[in-house]
């Protein structure tokens, strides 16, 4: 079986087409070969399917084998794959997701292939039971909770099509997130789990942020992750619509549109290496 390794700007999958490959049990498969020792190493495995209403499909699991509803890093790099491998010649792709479809702009580079993309990601989602929490409110901003009885914070909760927790730091930079992290991912207010992402704001229209993902533990990168921040700072008054996230990876530039309310993330996409798995 052919697999390609991709990241956007450093949360990297095993990427197939699966138009023309099959994997029996792409759950198991995500675990063996994310491993970074053991196998090809990586946040996940994402498949190319086919797909009845739009362009392709995307199905994703986390380096645990959990299914995931969505990434906005791989969604960019689903535009690359099958512009570059000739799949489509469209620059403007639809993209069948569990959260919802999804509209890919690409971004060419001098060399006839695709430097970036834009993501259209929708709407966010802000009432407190659909993100889901188990927050019985129609939003979940600035909210103070007790996560264990060592931690409390103040949380704005988010959803991009997959559940966000967002907390404000002075600083970010020597969270123990290995320790901190999967608390927050498995905490009580969270029936579906939570990706976790940690702000320092450095101003008006450039924040870092560290993050956690559910079933991957912390990753260079998480686009749904800095949309969701971006929401939840504007939401708290603190950053404009449109801003730079500063991650581990590298930046994202995120835009959420007043006059239509969707969020529109652009960013890099990177083919690493090709390979076959007997």
């Amino acid at each position: 079986m052919k697999f390609t390794k991709m990241h956007g700007i450093g949360n990297d999958y095993i990427y197939v087409n699966g138009i023309q490959e099959s994997i029996a049990d792409p759950s198991q498969f995500a675990i063996n070969y994310s491993d970074r020792h053991k196998g090809i190493g990586s946040d996940g495995l994402v498949i190319i399917l086919p797909s009845d209403i739009c362009d392709f499909r995307m199905q994703m699991f986390n380096a645990d084998g959990s299914e995931s509803e969505m990434c906005g890093n791989a969604s960019r790099c689903i535009g690359k794959f099958v512009y570059d491998k000739g799949l489509t010649t469209k620059t403007d792709i639809s993209l069948e997701t569990l959260a919802g479809t999804k509209y890919l702009k690409l971004h060419l580079g001098s060399d006839g292939k695709v430097e970036k993309v834009t993501v259209d990601m929708g709407e966010p989602i802000l009432n407190g039971l659909d993100i889901p929490t188990t927050f019985d409110t129609k939003s979940v901003i600035n909210i103070p909770v007790k996560i264990s009885q060592e931690i409390e914070e103040h949380i704005t909760c988010v959803s991009m099509g997959n559940p966000h927790a967002v907390i404000f730091k002075e600083s970010i930079d020597n969270l123990d997130l290995t320790k901190i992290g999967p608390i927050f991912e498995n905490a009580s207010i969270f029936p579906r789990r939570t990706n976790t992402e940690f702000i320092q704001l450095i101003s008006s229209d450039l924040i870092k942020m560290r993050v956690w993902e559910r079933g991957s533990g912390e990753t260079m990168a998480c686009g749904t992750g800095a949309c969701a921040s971006v929401v939840a700072c504007v939401l708290n008054g603190f950053t404009n619509r449109q801003c730079t996230v500063e991650l581990l990876g590298g930046n994202l530039y995120i835009d959420w549109n007043e006059k239509d309310n969707h969020v529109y993330m652009t960013g890099e996409a990177s083919t690493v290496f090709e390979g076959e798995i007997t």
